[in-house]
């Protein structure tokens, strides 16, 4: 299918754009640990249960089983991690702008570990969309980002949250370049894994709560958590493991680092937040930057 890991990459956009919104109602409820882990646990669920009833082939070796553990812990467990205390110390605009080097990280991995040059036409637009996402970003602070004042610390986790997720890609695209893979068996040893090794490390730290006492407080919760559990780990993190592996690393990130762009909209349906010029020119640079992505 043409452009089918570009295609798949503006869906995985999608998925994480309609998560953002269900993520914060969620987690303002219940907590972003509470909604991380119980999200996976039912995506994984969901998961098992799609590759049993459909009969996917669930032939993997060894090594991509370790391929995506790896990448289970460098970008659902450290990455997510690292993100959300960034959130925490430095706020959304700093955080999701160093998130946006996501794609410069993975297109300099790419090349030196999976020999996967860009041309000059795919460099230009990895530019001028992570140019438009970061107008958009910067713009977006408002009132919020004017609470938090940025350290080092926080801008390191922010940065640490970055290479984890680049990271975990990286050696996702290693298992899927061994041998055929389908992308929702991927996606179940990639998120059983995360559930096997962060859930234990919860539980002890007391991190996490019993969910059935959590959420028979809270219906809106749960059906916050299941939605976001179908938008991100059952559909978003399995269509950006079929975009990786469909085309280069770094086009796939860039595509999937559309989603401050995609959002204006959405808030501004949800929160009825207005849309600046500056958003709107910057959210332009970003769909002209995919174009030429497409286009190249």
């Amino acid at each position: 299918m043409p452009f089918l890991g570009e295609l798949s990459a503006l869906l995985t956009a999608f998925m994480w754009s309609g998560t953002s919104i269900v993520f914060t109602e969620a987690t303002t409820r219940v907590g972003s640990i509470q909604v991380n882990i119980t999200r996976m646990i039912m995506a994984l669920v969901l998961l098992a249960l799609t590759v049993w009833i459909l009969g996917f082939d669930t032939t993997i070796t060894q090594s991509q089983a370790l391929n995506l553990t790896l990448s289970a812990i460098a970008g659902l467990v450290l990455g997510d991690t690292f993100l959300f205390r960034a959130f925490k110390d430095v706020g959304p605009r700093i955080s999701m702008l160093m998130m946006s080097l996501v794609p410069a990280m993975t297109a300099v991995m790419g090349l030196l570990f999976l020999d996967e040059a860009l041309s000059l036409p795919a460099l230009a637009g990895m530019a001028i969309t992570i140019t438009g996402i970061a107008v958009v970003v910067l713009e977006r602070g408002g009132k919020v980002q004017r609470a938090y004042h940025p350290t080092a610390k926080g801008v390191a986790f922010a940065f640490l949250g970055a290479l984890g997720q680049a990271t975990g890609l990286i050696f996702a695209k290693f298992a899927f370049n061994e041998a055929p893979l389908h992308g929702m068996v991927a996606s179940t040893v990639r998120i059983g894994a995360a559930v096997v090794i962060f859930l234990p490390m919860a539980l002890m730290l007391r991190w996490y709560r019993n969910p059935v006492k959590v959420y028979a407080k809270d219906r809106r919760a749960l059906a916050y958590t299941f939605a976001g559990a179908i938008l991100g780990p059952y559909f978003g993190i399995t269509f950006s493991l079929v975009a990786i592996a469909n085309t280069e690393v770094a086009v796939a990130t860039t595509i999937m680092a559309l989603p401050p762009v995609i959002l204006l909209p959405l808030v501004w349906m949800w929160y009825k937040e207005r849309i600046t010029l500056r958003s709107a020119i910057g959210a332009l640079l970003a769909v002209g930057g995919v174009a030429v992505l497409f286009l190249r």
